[in-house]
């Protein structure tokens, strides 16, 4: 195994050519400008090391706690944010924001077609409540949207990330016309920022967002922090959120942090470099899946990308099996396994994963999955180190040729 592991590796070494390192330099432009609001966020914020200590209980007056809500506030453009440990998933604070604004009578608009598997099920309950449900025709674009219904107090909800969807993942382009739109009409938005963070230079709350959620197991823990999730955007809107996830008139003044703390400032703070990390391993991705006739999205040639996220088109569930097992064989942890579609919670058809990072679940470590529907295609995501993430790449591309 050892030995065909490095043949693999040499013999596409020279994918790594004059275009594929000019990518990578452009992908440095976007880290530093991100690090440069990043770091400038963390040095005014005066959080000392003593704050880094955590809280215990019910989490009074923590003021580390606050701090690292004021700077992942300015660091996404908003004027709030709450970052907490209690929040187990993107899918677990995207479901409590989501309660927290979707009242009965109100509308939600869903630009971009249906969300990803694992949210349509608080989707469904929230119709059950009374709430009303539309799908934003033509959410790619404002052009289309003259005869859209969207009323002053509706929400618009924005999934930056395609999810298993057949559409391109969104950024700045097509989210700030959506929210400028939504906005002449007195409606609100929510953005789904998953996978998105740090891989432009912006994020949704500088588009005007009212409300950005994401995951602290993708690109803003930096693969350090250990679970927990964030959203960020208007005092309204997060003290709304705060109070859904803990009891009124209690909100944002509790959440003990515990061991969490400096996981979470320490991951927040490296985030833009490891993201810069996955966005030149998914460029190699593309350039080395296309030079084997294999589709990708994005395509090697948009260096520029919204999420961390690559899709494969490989045809078959056969070639999406053996990629996923080949790409496990690589992982820092769990790389004896052997990984199968199961029927995984949340989804439609049967799931398979490839993932042995150091966090469970942590999607900015090099990971792949792939509903086993047509037309067969994984989803690779993150890698910390793209040279991790070229050494299995190549493998599991030579397995798919042999």
């Amino acid at each position: 195994m050892y030995d065909r592991h490095c043949e693999g590796a040499l013999a596409t070494a020279t994918l790594i050519n004059e275009d594929v390192e000019n990518r990578w330099r452009l992908v440095d432009e976007v880290v530093a400008a991100n690090s440069e609001r990043m770091v400038n966020a963390f040095r005014t914020s005066g959080l000392a090391s003593l704050d880094l200590m955590g809280s215990t209980g019910y989490g009074y007056q923590d003021r580390g706690r606050e701090l690292l809500d004021q700077v992942v506030a300015r660091v996404f453009g908003c004027s709030r944010a709450l970052i907490r440990a209690q929040w187990a998933s993107g899918t677990h604070a995207i479901a409590t924001a989501l309660k927290a604004l979707a009242k009965p009578g109100r509308r939600i608009w869903l630009a971009g077609g249906w969300p990803y598997d694992t949210i349509r099920p608080t989707f469904r309950a929230l119709e059950n409540k009374g709430v009303t449900i539309a799908m934003l025709a033509g959410g790619e674009g404002v052009n289309h949207l003259s005869d859209c219904e969207l009323n002053r107090g509706d929400l618009l909800y924005i999934q930056r990330s395609r999810g298993y969807s057949n559409r391109p993942s969104w950024g700045q382009e097509q989210i700030e016309p959506l929210i400028s739109w939504a906005h002449s009409r007195g409606g609100q938005v929510m953005v789904d920022n998953c996978y998105g963070e740090f891989t432009q230079t912006t994020e949704p709350g500088h588009w005007g967002a009212d409300l950005v959620v994401g995951s602290l197991m993708k690109n803003p823990g930096g693969s350090i922090a250990p679970t927990g999730a964030y959203v960020a955007g208007t005092d309204p809107m997060i003290e709304a959120v705060a109070d859904e996830l803990f009891a009124p008139g209690i909100g944002a003044e509790v959440g003990a942090t515990g061991p969490y703390l400096r996981l979470f400032a320490q991951g927040f703070f490296l985030a833009p470099q490891l993201v810069g990390e996955a966005l030149k391993g998914g460029l190699y991705i593309s350039q080395a899946a296309e030079q084997q006739g294999i589709v990708s999205d994005p395509p090697a040639h948009e260096v520029s990308r919204n999420d961390i996220v690559v899709a494969l088109e490989l045809g078959t569930p056969e070639r999406v099996i053996t990629f996923c097992q080949v790409l496990q064989s690589w992982q820092p942890v769990d790389g004896f396994v052997r990984p199968e579609p199961w029927d995984m919670p949340g989804y439609d058809h049967p799931v398979i994963m490839a993932a042995g990072g150091f966090v469970a679940g942590g999607s900015l470590e090099l990971s792949a999955d792939a509903p086993i529907r047509p037309p067969y295609r994984v989803y690779v995501q993150g890698g910390i180190n793209h040279w991790h993430t070229k050494l299995a790449i190549d493998d599991a591309l030579q397995a798919l040729a042999l």
